[in-house]
């Protein structure tokens, strides 16, 4: 979510894939691209979101090097199909040419095996985007269905403190991953804590986001302080 690339150097080796948010985080071009770099240079995969479906956003991801793009909020086959168009070359697609980062390290043919070489990820965020979901997969060209937990919750009514838990979100996980495994695709999920890493584990999700820059800082900063301020208070109490 942060702008940071030597936060990403320092642990992005710790993970197997890197997901850098271009649609919420704090991010700009010339962020964006450092942060493939740095996790160019940590040996990981960084999968950029685009703010939405249009083709410049997702091409520009593409061009940096990112090793895939992840869509969201797609509802319908027909999104799916224009989304394809704008993540790959042809005959596939109508991805434009010219990449200046890809073909200063990867040489003018580049092209060639970029539609293998990128996976495309679309998100499923919506009671319409779920009903949608075996359609979506089927769609030539696209690699993998990314359930989006808070935008589902909302549209299923619940408020954003509402808890993540089976009950919850069960039945809209086994239809994205039911649909992913029906058509051979990748099914995507967030797993932050013990149960939903565990449930996301259990129903065959094949990646799953387990942390974050935003909880990593906010986490470790509230507990040093907490540790801090209770030595101080046991040290004032005691006389010490």
């Amino acid at each position: 979510m942060y702008p940071a690339p030597g936060a990403v150097e320092r642990i992005a080796p710790d993970w197997d894939w890197v997901w850098l948010d271009g649609q919420h985080g704090q991010i700009g071009y010339g962020e964006m691209l450092a942060l493939v770099r740095a996790c160019d240079l940590a040996n990981r995969p960084a999968f950029v979101r685009v703010p939405w479906h249009e083709p410049g956003p997702i091409g520009l991801a593409l061009d940096m090097g990112a090793a895939g793009v992840i869509v969201p909020c797609v509802d319908t086959p027909e999104e799916a199909r224009a989304i394809v168009a704008a993540a790959r070359f042809p005959p596939v697609g109508k991805r434009s040419y010219g990449g200046r980062r890809l073909i200063d390290f990867k040489g003018r043919d580049y092209s060639n095996t970029a539609n293998e070489g990128t996976i495309l990820v679309l998100q499923i965020e919506t009671p319409l985007g779920i009903e949608n979901a075996g359609e979506i997969a089927a769609v030539p060209g696209v690699d993998a269905l990314f359930l989006g937990p808070d935008d589902i919750i909302l549209r299923r009514g619940f408020k954003m403190a509402t808890p993540r838990t089976k009950d919850v979100l069960g039945k809209d996980m086994e239809a994205v991953i039911g649909a992913c495994r029906k058509h051979g695709k990748f099914g995507v999920m967030v797993g932050i804590g013990a149960e939903m890493f565990k449930l996301s584990l259990q129903m065959g999700f094949h990646m799953i986001v387990a942390g974050g820059d935003v909880l990593f800082l906010a986490n470790s900063s509230k507990q040093a302080s907490a540790a801090a301020r209770a030595m101080i208070k046991e040290m004032l109490l005691s006389g010490t």
